[in-house]
């Protein structure tokens, strides 16, 4: 096969597929989780990060740079160049997570000692329709998943805090849709509009460094955020469209309407490949805002940072945690849980970087990370969810690509949860939510080095302690250890 003739298959192909590169908000690419929306997310430190955010289009064009993440193949035979000249961005990566027990699980509840893998491979391409077929601001983005494996927390009787994120939501299929829109910038990048199959989630409350962690309570987005169906969490999505206002340099307003599916959206009827689009069961909408400031602070600006403030009411249809339709406990009742109408949340997310080691890459140093989200306790499980963290990057001269980090998080399950599960265990009968006991509190603790092995893979050796596991008091503490990895395939 000639070289001409492989660029215009590739090229057919790309045209067949719209990809996921949001915007970036200020200079930070756009949060997601590996693989989703591009490949920017591709649980690395901010260095390689700003590696993906590079311009590669010409200086003249209004549509958001392509991503170009570091990978192992660069440019195979010119191809990536000379369909990146024409506005197109093909990426391919995979995702893997090893986790396995360090003490043996609490004993006579059925729990076993053991270890698990779970993982994902990801498609993505990028079209910038101004350069392909001068469409002033266009551009459309799609991402196509495979996903596998388990998470080993789950064999411990933790519910609620996965130690794999990568798991699961994947429909169990070979090719798994996870959003595709369009979207155009006017104004001079000052409004940006967005409509199709989108995650809710890979927009609001959400931050590209999250995802150098392996549990889910960090990566991609607070736990807590996905509690409620109504926020469509990738690699699932729902029909919406979302706005973009950046008044200043540094500042950002962006809302939007997604139109939930609260009943269906991790189902396999209607989401097992992400190619049914029909409305059929759409039950409400989803109205976030968020507001985020992008400052960079220090005497020469070299401390970027970014902060959110954001809230979300949805207008769908949740299940009382505590009340039937009579207004009485249902774990005494009997009867079914009361229908709440709408339900919200609330979150400020920050990550600001404190310490700039001199003569690195400008975005070499350690970053602090803070998380606060607060959902309505009437109708989701996690009521509460607080983490802090630090990621520390160029601080060895040596290996410049190498880093650190750590986090905390505290989840708090909501109160009505709590005493409709004390009292079916009172009465000797499974309580809800799938859990062994009546659930409180946990704190997940996650230590992590990551290892820039060669362009485009890294290998992070990966630490966690579960306390409480699933906020269940009786269960024993369990300490985990693995690996993840990630490979840019080009």
């Amino acid at each position: 096969m000639s070289l001409t003739v492989l660029r215009r298959l590739v090229l057919c192909l790309a045209l067949t597929f719209f990809s996921g590169h949001a915007r970036a908000e200020g200079d930070l690419p756009a949060p997601t989780k590996p693989g989703e929306i591009g490949a920017i997310r591709t649980g690395t430190f901010p260095a390689v990060e700003a590696q993906a955010a590079r311009p590669v289009l010409k200086a003249d064009t209004t549509v958001a740079p392509l991503p170009r993440p570091e990978a192992i193949f660069t440019d195979p035979h010119g191809v990536n160049s000379w369909l990146r000249e024409r506005g197109i961005a093909f990426l391919l990566d995979n995702t893997n997570e090893m986790a396995g027990m360090i003490h043996a699980p609490t004993r006579g509840l059925g729990l076993r000692k053991g270890a698990s893998n779970a993982g994902q491979y990801s498609v993505e391409s990028d079209i910038d329709w101004e350069r392909l077929a001068d469409w002033r601001g266009f551009a459309t983005h799609a991402v196509i998943v495979g996903r596998y494996g388990i998470p080993v927390s789950r064999m411990f009787g933790d519910n609620l805090n996965p130690s794999q994120e990568i798991y699961g939501a994947g429909g169990n299929v070979f090719v798994h849709l996870v959003f595709a829109y369009g979207e155009e910038t006017l104004f001079n990048d000052r409004f940006d509009v967005a409509a199709g199959r989108m995650s809710f989630l890979s927009d609001f409350s959400a931050n590209p460094l999250y995802c150098n962690f392996m549990n889910n309570a960090f990566c991609g987005n607070p736990k807590a955020s996905s509690d409620n169906t109504a926020h469509a969490s990738y690699p699932d999505s729902n029909w919406a469209i979302r706005f973009r206002l950046r008044p200043s340099e540094t500042t950002i307003f962006q809302f939007g309407v997604y139109f939930t599916q609260t009943q269906g959206i991790y189902g396999n009827t209607q989401m097992r490949t992400g190619f049914k689009f029909n409305g059929a069961d759409i039950d409400g909408q989803a109205m976030p805002v968020e507001f985020i400031w992008s400052p960079r602070l220090g005497h020469d600006h070299e401390l970027p940072g970014h902060y959110k403030l954001g809230f979300v009411y949805d207008t769908a249809d949740h299940k009382d945690n505590y009340y039937d339709g009579n207004g009485n406990p249902f774990a005494l009742s009997g009867l079914a849980p009361r229908d709440v109408h709408g339900a919200w949340a609330a979150w400020g997310l920050i990550d600001q970087m404190v310490y700039h080691h001199p003569g690195q890459a400008a975005d070499a140093g350690l970053t602090f990370l803070g998380v606060a989200y607060v959902n309505q306790p009437e109708t989701q499980t996690r009521a509460d969810q607080l983490s802090i963290g630090l990621l520390d990057r160029g601080f060895w001269k040596a290996r410049p690509l190498d880093g650190l980090g750590l986090n905390f998080s505290w989840t708090h399950v909501s109160d009505a949860l709590t005493r409709s599960q004390r009292l079916y265990a009172m009465q000797g009968r499974p309580l809800p939510n799938g859990s062994l006991f009546p659930q409180t509190s946990t704190y997940n603790l996650e230590l992590l080095y990551q290892i820039h092995v060669m362009r485009g893979v890294t290998f992070a050796p990966d630490f966690q302690y579960y306390f409480n596991p699933g906020a269940q008091k009786q269960l024993n503490n369990q300490a985990v250890i693995g690996f993840k990895s990630h490979i840019e395939i080009f």
